[in-house]
């Protein structure tokens, strides 16, 4: 059975919690482990979320969907080449 990944929103919160924790005094490697993750996984995890509010993980998530579909359509473009091309028999 293949292991689940957290959702980018879920990521978020869990990155909230170790706020939290750390907020009210507890060391910031037993915050991690509160939040069952790996300490390697929280850094990477705040490098690419740090800081992030649910409007700014919208926005990100809408901007990777608008880049994957121009890649798609470049793609296909070049594919297919340019429909303004006129082929000659």
């Amino acid at each position: 059975m293949a292991i689940k990944r957290p959702k980018p929103e879920e990521i978020v919160v869990k990155l909230r919690q170790v706020e939290v924790l750390m907020g009210q005094g507890m060391p910031q490697i037993d915050a991690i482990r509160q939040i069952s993750v790996m300490e390697q996984t929280y850094y990477r995890w705040k490098k690419k979320y740090g800081g992030m509010g649910t409007e700014q993980l919208k926005g990100l998530k809408r901007l990777q969907k608008e880049n994957e579909r121009l890649r798609r359509a470049v793609s296909d473009l070049t594919l297919w080449g340019s429909p303004t091309e006129v082929v000659h028999p």
